[in-house]
């Protein structure tokens, strides 16, 4: 037997007739193995030689060749995917009833009511914007909308059905949180009224927020839950087409709607990657237009946050939703006839080292370090820098540069990566682009921070280049811990260069294609490289390996501040004087106490009692709101309630697995 020839296979010699139908067969398996690649029934010419050559024609049918997949969550939901739908389900929520059940001492819902996903006080939010579309309470308007969707209600039923006699039903998922528990047993009702089955799934949190369940893997149909807003919206990864995860990329993205508008995709990319404020205003302005008009989420209402509690007589204490850290300008605070203000507080802060984020230790370390800036109502504003460095007061400038292939960049999606062919930048008008290779054109930011006269440490040395230079080497140093403990990690590998020009000021050079909108915070700012610690070194000198277990970093560091830390018992209490070397003069109240209270209850005794002065969301919550009140009406304490960024609401799978 020989190669193939012309298509078929050419046998010498002679055969018996039960080897020829034995080699037939054969052939014929080994045809319809070759024939599947055909796509269609076709006729194959067959040489067979016996005592003479003759052709045999053989019909195959051949296998249809293997489809492509079908993506992942292609088809739109069946009752979601309807708009219609959407739009009744917004009109039938009634907001004020869904925070009256889980507030029900706030007198005001109304403050607290979102139609979009920034509170209206915020510069984002376009208060005279016509096409921002907003869903008032109207369950008839809402019921119409249903039936125009095809979902009608049968006369004596309770829930709609559509022409085939499926129910209108849809399965909510959220938290097992009682505070859930309770809104959403009343939204169940809303829609209910309307026709629509709502079937509540309470799941642990640990499930519903994983990182390979529940929401990770758009596995809701509707999906309640809370987003936290901050001065800056941000929101790229919430809305952009290419952040909606699914198994095709990995389950890259927070877009668990599945929501790609490409108006409102141009805009979030604009709003997150522009560097110029009103730019990225009118970009907000889109994006929320097309959020409220295609709406794959419906923004329920804030949290209300018991930011403080506090002695009615103190004086120049400040409670704003977007500032939390209340101790910035605590060198003001002032109860007529005293030297000492009490604060209480929950929990204990580990430490007061500036990589320890967490709450209560920025809190008390601001008393010590001072704030270089601030931003009440979700606005920047310098305190200890000269000013916020931007394009418009000429700190910064944002060039135009050349790069080549290889160079160090920070890419469109803002990671720093070598640049090669494939990687996505944005050129030097703003547009985002594939690089080809080569070279190419991209901005480079250069920004100037500068800081006030006058700062001194609380052992009355005067502020040098040399902090500055130590607090960039602790800060961007891993040994140091800055990856592992910052909630949001410095910038370090977005920094090309830094010039420390003199001793009040430094100068950033970004890599090329750095365009965070919140370039004008500075990215690090002084530690003492003169403290002497235990063992007689410098602290410049010590390896930042070694800062975690110094007591100095701990709780002894030297500040700028308007107060120096003096006792600390553990478990107890805290004790804070007066730096004499403030710059801006002795603070109004020589001493600050901390005491450390193992419940909420005790803290609150001690505030009515007179013997705490200041208690904060570490110690109190919104539970707790009755109790204060009585005690505000009592005028025993003055209750500081304000809505936060935190805001419920209810996601819409616009697509169906």
């Amino acid at each position: 037997m020989r190669g193939a020839r012309g298509g078929g296979e050419v046998i010498r010699g002679h055969m018996s007739n039960l080897a020829l139908y034995k080699t037939l067969l054969a052939l014929t398996v080994l045809l319809l193995a070759l024939a599947a690649c055909q796509p269609s029934i076709v006729e194959i010419p067959v040489t067979v030689v016996v005592e003479q050559t003759r052709v045999i024609p053989i019909a195959v049918t051949p296998t249809q060749p293997t489809a492509p997949p079908t993506p992942s969550f292609a088809t739109p939901h069946p009752i979601l995917g309807d708009l219609r739908v959407r739009q009744g389900i917004a009109y039938c929520t009634n907001k004020a009833e869904l925070i009256k059940s889980v507030y029900p001492w706030l007198d005001d819902s109304a403050l607290l009511e979102v139609d979009t996903f920034v509170r209206p006080e915020h510069w984002a939010y376009p208060h005279d914007d016509p096409d921002l579309v907003r869903y008032p309470f109207d369950p008839e308007k809402g019921k119409a909308l249903f039936e125009a969707a095809g979902w009608t209600l049968a006369e004596g039923a309770t829930y709609r059905t559509n022409a085939t006699g499926e129910e209108m039903a849809l399965k909510l998922t959220t938290t097992t949180a009682q505070f859930r528990q309770t809104w959403a047993a009343v939204f169940e009702e809303q829609m209910k009224a309307c026709g629509l089955r709502i079937l509540r799934f309470h799941v642990p949190a640990a499930w519903w927020f994983g990182d390979t369940t529940g929401l990770a893997r758009r596995d809701f149909e509707l999906g309640a839950f809370a987003w936290v807003m901050q001065s800056d919206p941000g929101g790229r990864a919430l809305y952009a087409c290419d952040q909606i995860p699914s198994p095709e990329n990995g389950w890259k993205g927070q877009n668990d709607m599945g929501w790609c508008n490409p108006r409102a995709d141009e805009a979030i990319r604009t709003a997150t990657a522009s560097v110029d404020p009103q730019v990225r205003r009118e970009a907000y302005r889109i994006v929320q237009e097309e959020f409220t008009r295609d709406l794959p989420s419906l923004p329920l209402f804030s949290r209300v946050q018991l930011l403080l509690a506090a002695n009615p007589a103190l004086q120049n204490l400040i409670a704003d939703p977007s500032e939390w850290y209340y101790t910035w300008n605590a060198a003001q605070w002032v109860i007529p006839g005293r030297d000492t203000i009490v604060i209480g507080e929950g929990g204990e802060p580990a430490s007061l080292f500036v990589l320890d984020n967490a709450y209560v230790s920025d809190v008390l370390r601001t008393l010590v370090t001072g704030a270089d800036y601030i931003t009440p109502n979700y606005e920047y504003q310098p305190v200890m820098l000269t000013q916020m460095p931007m394009i418009e007061n000429g700190a910064a400038t944002n060039n135009t540069v050349e790069i080549h292939e290889g160079e160090n960049i920070v890419d469109a999606d803002g990671n720093a990566v070598k640049l090669k062919p494939g990687v996505r930048i944005r050129d030097a008008d703003g547009k985002e682009v594939e690089f080809m290779g080569g070279t190419g054109q991209i901005k480079q930011l250069v920004v100037r921070y500068e800081f006030v006269d006058g700062l001194m440490w609380s052992d009355g040395a005067p502020v040098s280049k040399a902090d500055y230079e130590l607090g960039y080497r602790i800060t961007c140093d891993r040994e140091a811990g800055a990856a592992a403990y910052w909630m949001f990690p410095p910038a370090c590998d977005k920094i090309a260069g830094v010039d420390f020009v003199s001793d009040t000021a430094y100068v950033v050079t970004w890599k090329p294609g750095y365009q965070d909108p919140l370039y004008f915070q500075p990215p690090f700012s002084r530690l003492p490289a003169h403290q002497v610690v235990s063992d007689g070194r410098k602290l410049a000198d010590v390896p930042a390996s070694e800062w975690w277990s110094l007591r100095e970093v701990a709780g002894t560091l030297l500040g700028v501040g308007p107060y120096v830390l003096k006792e600390w018992t553990n478990g107890q209490r805290m004790v804070f004087a007066a730096n004499l070397y403030y710059y801006q003069g002795q603070p109004a109240t020589p001493n600050i106490v901390v005491r450390i209270f193992n419940t909420p209850e005790q803290a609150i005794a001690a505030l009515a009692a007179g013997e705490v002065d200041v208690l904060d969301a570490e110690t109190i919550t919104a539970e707790h709101a009755p109790q204060l009140l009585e005690a505000q009406a009592a005028g025993k304490v003055h209750v500081y309630l304000i809505p936060v960024g935190t805001w419920e609401h209810i996601d819409f799978a616009l697509f169906a697995k």
